[in-house]
């Protein structure tokens, strides 16, 4: 669990402050009338901001490997 979070610890981030998001949305914006299916109830609100914290922190650790990865080929072209 410990090489899981030290790996993917942006991502958890993102997911944790997504669903944190969502539940707020919920909070202050949310459907009233209950005819809303995803911001009805906090938890499936929560649930569509942790997916879309999710999608963002895995987003960014891809395109930060893939920079890392241009970088290092392009040093190894210059030595």
């Amino acid at each position: 669990m410990k090489n899981f979070l030290l790996k993917y610890w942006y991502v958890v981030l993102l997911a944790v402050i997504g669903m944190a998001g969502g539940f707020v949305y919920w909070r202050f914006i949310g459907c009233k009338s209950g005819s809303c299916p995803i911001t009805s109830n906090w938890y499936s609100s929560a649930l569509v901001g942790g997916v879309i914290g999710y999608l963002a922190g895995d987003l960014y650790t891809d395109i930060s490997k893939r920079k890392n990865r241009n970088k290092s080929d392009s040093a190894d072209q210059v030595s």
